[in-house]
């Protein structure tokens, strides 16, 4: 259970807003707060109220659906939503249970929902008092805050593991950070972290990663403005390492964007590469751009699309490609809880055509000799082995 400082109820307010937007309009979380302005003191339990509710969006749908004796109006989007909120303060948040039913009740004003005050109050303290028999009530399926479709598949893919990696989903998503060993190596800058009074500690899976024992704003990280260390998922680190790229080799980094391998990359030989970052969406290239300004690494940097055969291509082959192909996401659910909500069966297939119509299509760019590297943030095997291995059984 996370301790956050009770605030005022525009946080609420504002939470029940932006969750309507994932919920009900399919947008992406991390855009709708992309788009928010910092609101100071606010701003923590904001982002709190919103990725926890939508970590534990199944169940606390499930128990919105007991307390109301009938649904809701789609208008009135933002009051169900704001009923989750309150749901969420008081399964998992240390808030004092008066404070968060009356700072809840109270962002019905802000909302323009003054009808909602005496209903919103009476669900939240039924919730008190019933709180046992309504969390029984609650599916097996709800409480894995999955959806079906998912777990079905985490079940046919992972029979011995499903359990764990849906346990794992619905964690917290720790801040690992990447050292950039072409200024130190991981072992400085550690101990540079605890002069600074930041506890970490090193990943053994991933010889440049960091793990933080809490989140830190990365202006507090030594060097981070002059690209001494770099926010990413230790999982992710690994991609550079395994593509073995060496110095002086011409590499494509297809699906760059937002470019945190592409600097990892470049930091392996010291800028030493002849490297070509694509991705099909300019806007994200302006932070790839971003990033690689700085960490001090320059790119042949390219807008195109990465399942057109002549993609990033000017005839020269390839030492190395890294194809980060677009996915479902399955694996990066911990940090990106709206994945289980906004995520369809119908995609994977979808994506699983355009996976292999990628692989296919850079393949012809690489020399003789060289490497592709494939990889996702897919768990399931429909997105890595069934495209993979079909790839390998033509071109072997």
């Amino acid at each position: 259970m996370s301790k956050v400082k009770p605030v005022s109820n525009n946080a609420r307010a504002e939470a029940a807003r932006i969750l309507v937007k994932v919920i009900e309009d399919g947008q992406s979380l991390t855009a709708v707060l992309e788009r928010q302005a910092d609101d100071g003191r606010d701003a923590a339990l904001l982002r709190e109220l919103c990725y926890g509710v939508l970590r534990h969006v199944f169940s606390l749908s499930a128990l919105t659906e007991q307390l109301l004796s009938k649904s809701l109006k789609a208008k009135d989007a933002d009051v169900r939503c704001l009923i989750m909120v309150g749901l969420y303060q008081l399964i998992h948040l240390r808030v004092p249970d008066h404070a968060a039913i009356n700072e809840t009740v109270a962002a019905t004003r802000i909302l323009k929902k003054p009808w909602a005050k005496g209903l919103i109050n009476a669900l939240l303290r039924r919730y008190q008092r019933e709180s046992e028999s309504l969390l029984q009530k609650v599916s097996e399926d709800d409480r894995y805050e999955h959806p079906a479709w998912l777990l079905a598949r985490l079940r046919a893919d992972w029979p011995e593991d499903w359990r764990a990696i849906i346990e794992g989903n619905n964690a917290r998503a720790p801040m690992t950070l990447r050292v950039n060993v072409a200024q130190g190596g991981r072992d400085a800058y550690l101990a540079n972290l605890k002069a600074n009074d930041i506890d970490a500690w090193p990943i053994e899976e991933a010889v440049e990663a960091l793990q933080l024992s809490s989140p830190a704003p990365v202006e507090s990280l030594p060097g981070f403005a002059e690209g001494r260390v770099s926010v990413q998922d230790a999982a992710a680190q690994l991609a550079a390492g395994l593509l073995a790229a060496e110095p002086g080799q011409r590499i494509l980094d297809a699906c760059a964007a937002p470019g945190n391998k592409t600097a990892h990359l470049l930091e392996l030989a010291d800028g030493n590469l002849d490297l070509v970052a694509l991705d099909n969406s300019a806007r994200r290239l302006e932070r790839l751009q971003a990033h690689l300004h700085r960490t001090g690494y320059q790119a042949g940097v390219r807008e195109a699309d990465a399942s057109d055969p002549a993609a990033g291509s000017d005839g020269k082959p390839f030492d190395r490609i890294l194809l980060d192909a677009p996915c479902s996401a399955t694996g990066v659910i911990r940090r990106h809880p709206d994945i289980k909500w906004l995520r369809r069966s119908e995609d994977i297939e979808q994506l699983a055509r355009l996976q292999a119509q990628m692989i296919r299509a850079l393949w012809p760019l690489l020399a003789i000799g060289g490497r592709l590297l494939y990889c996702t943030c897919s768990v399931l095997r429909r997105e890595n082995e069934a495209v993979v291995g079909p790839f390998l059984a033509e071109t072997a």
